[in-house]
């Protein structure tokens, strides 16, 4: 008995992994070796889609691909980014975060390194799809355009730019996919089906900073009211007062289609959302904050305090202390009304509120014709699945699309356990193989489905 060869995007993934394409938002620090040596592979690895497909670089080191179909009346795009963030050393990865290995998991053999699941997966999910339809002699029905970023991670200027040259060229995409939702299990209590969640829109990024300011001094001789007392204080006064709670009309949408697998104590609490799901709202946000954070987080703008900074020496009494607030804003809220609310939450006008960055939540895509493609697609090759829209809570590139497109989407067809969501940007990131081989599947029949 031989072994099976390993699917090539398999390997192409593994190669991916191993060269540490980390962004940084001050450039200076960003290793452009890295992301040189990352193109290279790349098309090494993908060597038709190179040759065949108009390539033109945006930003650093982005690229945006054009693959003439037999009509490009209905443009299609999809998304992927080639940085990743960094790696904590003092994290307790099981294995190389950059090594690109094959080991065992929960999930059966699986590649484990830093962007196997954000993400480099679908980098190499998308590029396998083209690769092995170019090699049949497909011709896709319409245009389809690749857009990999290589800032994304730090909401750099690579996807602002593509889009750019789309709209120069007089292309408004029929549909635009980037990462985002997944098939995700144990997303609900109780309920055994995994969901196969389309984000319709996300949150906005806003990041706030809190400033506290004094005399300083000496650490011998400390007074009342010092700068890292008002922030700590400041700091929770924030965590005591969240935003308020609601159901918007995706997540509304998200719960019609669960109710039928919740567990039979629920069914008569969500089965009347069948029909009355605005009247229901209430109570479908009361189950979601009751379920965890990760369905609470779909109900409400959330505000997690991130960094801090304060005295240079544990001798010296801060003259000036900082925390970084990032904030994810629901749909229906501002960043306006977001600035206020932490104002009124903090109440001591001694904190002053710096706006780092500023980022609106993203519009809803109807749940039309390019949706009902994607759904199909999800039920093809994940028939255990239940597709449903919801509401993305982190950032991709995708929000710089909805200005030439209103059919933007943010879905990565891979199955993904709880336990592999909470890796992403933490440590132990790994990809189940099979689970990758599918995702490059589903890709491919997105492709041949695409309507004439």
């Amino acid at each position: 008995m031989t072994d099976r060869p390993t699917p090539r995007v398999v390997s192409a993934l593994q190669a991916l992994v191993r060269i540490p394409t980390v962004s940084d938002r001050d450039p200076s620090r960003v290793d452009a070796d890295a992301f040189d040596r990352l193109l290279t592979e790349l098309a090494t690895q993908f060597p038709l889609l190179h040759e065949r497909l108009d390539l033109t670089r945006v930003g650093s080191h982005g690229l945006l691909f054009r693959w003439a179909g037999a009509s490009s009346e209905r443009p299609v795009v999809l998304m992927a980014h080639l940085d990743v963030v960094p790696v904590d050393g003092e994290a307790p990865w099981q294995h190389d975060p950059f090594g690109g290995e094959i080991h065992d998991s929960e999930v059966g053999p699986a590649i484990w390194g830093r962007g196997t699941l954000d993400d480099k997966g679908c980098v190499a999910g998308i590029c396998e799809a083209v690769e092995s339809l170019l090699e049949a002699g497909h011709v896709p029905a319409q245009d389809v355009w690749l857009s990999f970023g290589c800032d994304e991670e730090v909401s750099g200027t690579a996807a602002p730019e593509a889009v750019e040259v789309l709209r120069e060229r007089g292309v408004t995409p029929w549909l635009v996919l980037d990462e985002g939702g997944a098939i995700a299990g144990g997303a609900f209590p109780g309920v055994k089906a995994p969901l196969g969640v389309i984000g319709v829109t996300e949150k906005g990024t806003t990041s706030l900073e809190l400033v506290a300011e004094g005399r300083g001094g000496h650490a011998s001789t400390p007074a009342r009211n010092g700068p890292t007392a008002r922030l700590a204080r400041a700091i929770l006064d924030v965590e005591k007062a969240p935003f308020p709670a609601s159901a918007p009309a995706p997540t509304l949408e998200l719960m019609r289609r669960l109710a039928p697998h919740v567990p039979l104590p629920l069914r008569p609490v969500l089965k009347p959302l069948l029909g009355n799901a605005d009247r229901l709202a209430p109570v479908v946000t009361r189950a979601l904050l009751a379920a965890g954070p990760e369905a609470a987080a779909m109900t409400r703008t959330t505000v997690a305090t991130t960094t801090l900074s304060g005295s240079p020496a544990l001798n010296v009494i801060a003259s000036t202390a900082k925390a970084g607030l990032n904030i994810r804003v629901m749909v229906g809220d501002t960043v306006a009304g977001v600035v206020e609310h932490v104002r009124k939450a903090v109440g001591d006008d001694s904190i002053r509120i710096d706006v780092v960055e500023s980022g609106e939540p993203s519009p809803i895509s109807p749940m039309d014709e390019p949706f009902e493609l994607l759904e199909a697609c999800i039920t093809a090759v994940f028939p255990e699945a239940v597709p449903a829209p919801y509401v993305m809570m982190a950032a991709t590139d995708s929000r710089h699309f909805t200005a030439i497109s209103e059919h933007v989407y943010r879905f990565a067809p891979f199955r993904m356990t709880k336990a592999q969501r909470q890796a992403i940007h933490s440590y132990d990131e790994h990809i189940g193989v099979a689970d990758l081989v599918d995702g490059a599947r589903w890709y491919a029949l997105l492709i041949e489905r695409l309507p004439a």
